[in-house]
């Protein structure tokens, strides 16, 4: 049983937006003091990643942990109303991501995912992004 009534919920669910989150935010932030230029949403490559660096043949997708769940973290919980509406709806969307990525990396894309509970800690992100790149070159 839902504790929020129906359009309540409906309000809440309207506020999540797919762009320019909180966690995209940060990870476009510490590209660009990297020294890094990219690309935003290009719709031209399957899934739209939320980042393209074209010099690097990279799409990086900055991942909600709930909505595309983030194996062993806290934040990928299943709702305890409608779970089987819930557990269906989670497996499309992880079905989605590896569909997309193998399209990606197909054309010769490397994909690189981060996951939202990635970017609370900004030095750790550096380093990851530093240590995927210097591995690339």
């Amino acid at each position: 049983m839902d504790r929020l009534s129906p359009e309540k919920r409906r309000w809440n669910m309207s506020r999540i937006r797919s762009k320019n989150t909180g966690p995209e935010i940060t990870v476009r932030s510490v590209l660009h003091s990297m020294g890094l230029r990219f690309r935003l949403h290009v719709k031209e490559l399957p899934g739209k990643p939320d980042i393209v660096l074209k010099r690097h043949w990279t799409a990086i997708f900055v991942n909600g942990c709930f909505w595309h769940r983030h194996e062993g973290c806290r934040f990928a919980y299943t709702p305890k109303s409608r779970t089987e509406f819930w557990l269906g709806k989670f497996a499309d969307n992880v079905r989605r991501d590896i569909e997309k990525h193998k399209r990606l990396e197909e054309q010769g894309w490397r994909v690189l995912i981060i996951w939202e509970c990635e970017t609370s800690d900004r030095d750790a992100l550096e380093n990851r992004l530093r240590a995927f790149f210097s591995a690339c070159s």
